[in-house]
């Protein structure tokens, strides 16, 4: 069964990987909807990534990535959270199903590097923000 996607919002009400989204050039946008919606029917714990859904490690553990290369070989990001557990405790935590949660997102130029406090800033901060709410606060 395919997994929800689903954005986290914060609680004055942005939805800071929708905004990130709406910076990217279109084809960028539309290719990340592509990556979230095959990973989504795959569904995730199955779904072999081809280089674009990776599993992070390290103080990042527990979230994934999406990774595009765009334009003069800039790199795009899409930082997200999969949220899985029984009915009930989807249901506890206002979710539909099990979901894949788009927190983030971030870019950079070529051969370069997020540092922790980048992740730690933009990505963790919201992730943990997230994960403290029941129920969660998704943009609808």
């Amino acid at each position: 069964m395919a997994w929800r996607i689903e954005y986290y919002q914060d609680q004055g009400g942005s939805v800071p990987a929708a905004e990130f989204l709406d910076g990217c050039p279109a084809k960028i946008d539309a290719q990340f909807n592509a990556v979230l919606d095959a990973v989504a029917a795959a569904p995730p714990p199955q779904f072999s990534g081809g280089g674009k859904w990776e599993a992070m490690h390290g103080t990042m553990g527990g979230y994934y990535e999406i990774r595009i290369t765009g334009p003069g070989r800039e790199q795009f990001r899409l930082f997200c959270l999969l949220e899985n557990a029984d009915a009930p405790e989807l249901r506890r935590r206002g979710l539909k199903g099990s979901s894949i949660v788009v927190i983030n997102g971030m870019r950079k130029p070529h051969r370069t590097i997020f540092t922790d406090r980048d992740y730690r800033k933009h990505v963790r901060a919201l992730g943990d923000q997230h994960l403290a709410n029941v129920p969660r606060r998704l943009a609808r």
